[in-house]
């Protein structure tokens, strides 16, 4: 009971001044503060030493995050631009499968437009000859100019080498054997020709 009175009349009254019993507590409890507060020099070389080992980590995980994300960004992009390669040359091998008939169709214009010729190139041929250069040339496909070009390891294969007719033919592409193209800027069947020297 003595207790509830006490504490009423704290409550009542709560300044510090008039109830000495609270202020021996507080002082109690400042010192026990002011103790614990007092590390050791141990204590706190251990605490400096845990917390530079923290730092380390932190610096060590943020270099691995760093890492880790510039690998995968990496990877996004080599991807993206596998995918869109693929894309581009997705038709290659049908494409070249029909090179063949490309020619055939090249060297059965080219006879039919000679002088004197005993077959003609009839319109309707001439139509779907013209529709399929026309597809295929939507898909990427770009036949390579050669005849006259100077002569370029890089584009075209020597089949043989003739006297050139003149002086500025030398070095040059006298004639096309076999026509080269590309598809999507990339090469996929190199020019056949004749240069001159």
């Amino acid at each position: 009971m003595d207790s509830k009175n006490n504490l009423e009349e704290i409550m009542e009254n709560p300044s510090v001044e008039d109830h000495p019993e609270i202020e021996e507590t507080s002082a109690e409890v400042d010192s026990e503060q002011a103790e614990n507060q007092q590390d050791t020099p141990d204590e706190l070389e251990e605490s400096k030493a845990q917390e530079g080992d923290s730092h380390q980590q932190i610096t060590e995980l943020k270099d691995k995050y760093l890492r880790l994300f510039a690998e995968f960004d990496n990877y996004k992009k080599r991807t993206i631009k596998e995918k869109l390669d693929m894309m581009n040359t997705a038709a290659q091998d049908t494409l070249t499968a029909l090179l063949p008939i490309l020619d055939d169709f090249d060297r059965a214009k080219k006879n039919a437009e000679m002088a004197g010729a005993k077959e003609t190139f009839s319109e309707g041929v001439n139509l779907v000859y013209q529709k399929l250069y026309g597809a295929l040339r939507q898909r990427g496909l770009e036949p390579m100019a050669s005849d006259g070009e100077p002569f370029d390891p890089e584009f075209h294969e020597a089949v043989t080498k003739i006297p050139a007719p003149t002086e500025e033919m030398k070095g040059k592409v006298i004639d096309t054997i076999e026509k080269g193209y590309k598809l999507n800027d990339k090469i996929i069947r190199y020019a056949k020709v004749v240069v001159g020297e």
